[in-house]
Formats: structure tokens, C-alpha cells, sequence
């Protein structure tokens, strides 16, 4: 196995690491992702799928492109140390850089699932619970394409019965304001 890099000089060898480090840390970081373990640096889970340029993951990603590229165009192609180096920083932040823009899209695909009262206004259902003369009682109507039961109000004041179609007028913190409809 020594035979092998014997041949290698010293920038070979400083790319040679570079990517053995590098990959072996995007290899464990994958694995790890995938049986459950990812944990953070602070030691709690990855709740989302963040990715910051100064991370283990940035990190380990610019090295181990660093390395392959940079070995590649020193070694296979014989273009020099400096063509090399450049082509490695550029492999490295490139790697980075589509990364972080993948871990973009997938943030983009999340979302909260949380529905604001607020967005009930005009909505229409029917009174789930009587809606008592001056008090509260429970509208069940669909918005945002879920089913929902909340408290109401009638416009009026007056008493709204059960199975009574009712439209939101308005909606005052988590009351709403129905009146009838026909």
C-alpha cells in the first residue's frame, strides 16, 4: 500500500488528504442522516435541513473536492500547481455553493401546516353547537382545504341552531361572526 503513494510529492499528498478527510466525513455525515443520527454540533437533532457554508458538512464538502479535483489536474492532466490549486479552490467552493443551493430548494418544500383563524373570513359551513341568543357556540366550516370546528358568534346576537348554515363575517381574535345563510 506504501508502494503505491510512494510516488506521490507533496502537494499530491496534501490533495491526497484533503479528499480522503473530506469524503470520509460527507460519508459518515450521509450514513448518519439516514440510520438517525445526525446530530448537531450543539448535540441536538437536526430538526430541519440546514446548511451553513462554515458547517461540517461545507467543510468536509470543499475538502473533498479540493482534493479530487486538485489530485485530477495535478497528477492526470499535468498542468501545473498553480492550474491546479485554482481548479481545486474553484472545485471545492463550487461544491459548496451547489449544495447549499440544493438544501435551498428542499427548505423551500417545508411548510408549517398552520392555519390563522383569520383566513376563515367568508368561509362558509354550518353550526356544529348551538349558538346561544348573546353567546357562543361551535361552527364547523372548511378552509384551506381542512375541516374545521371554532367558536361563534352570531352577527346579530340572536340564537343560531344546530345544522344551520352559516356564513364568517367576520372573524374578532379566535370568535367567529356568523350570520345565516339561505
Amino acid at each position: 500500500m506504501v508502494q503505491i503513494f510512494s510516488s506521490f510529492n507533496g502537494i499530491e499528498i496534501v490533495f491526497l488528504i484533503c479528499a480522503i478527510i473530506g469524503g470520509v466525513l460527507v460519508f459518515t455525515k450521509l450514513v448518519m442522516q439516514h440510520v438517525g443520527g445526525d446530530v448537531d454540533v450543539d448535540g441536538h437533532l437536526d430538526s430541519d435541513v440546514g446548511f451553513h457554508i462554515l458547517s461540517i458538512h461545507g467543510l468536509a464538502s470543499f475538502a473533498m473536492m479540493f482534493g479530487l479535483v486538485g489530485l485530477a489536474l495535478y497528477r492526470q492532466s499535468q498542468v501545473g500547481i498553480v492550474i491546479s490549486l485554482v481548479g481545486a479552490v474553484l472545485a471545492g467552493l463550487f461544491s459548496v455553493w451547489l449544495i447549499g443551493k440544493l438544501f435551498q430548494a428542499i427548505n423551500r418544500l417545508q411548510s408549517s401546516g398552520t392555519l390563522s383563524n383569520a383566513d376563515a373570513g367568508g368561509s362558509t359551513g354550518v353550526v356544529y353547537l348551538t349558538i346561544p341568543e348573546g353567546g357562543t357556540g361551535l361552527v364547523s366550516l372548511s378552509f384551506h382545504n381542512r375541516l374545521r370546528e371554532l367558536n361563534a358568534v352570531a352577527k346579530d346576537g340572536g340564537r343560531l341552531e344546530t345544522g344551520t348554515p352559516v356564513r364568517v363575517v367576520q372573524v374578532n381574535a379566535n370568535i367567529l361572526v356568523v350570520e345565516k345563510t339561505q
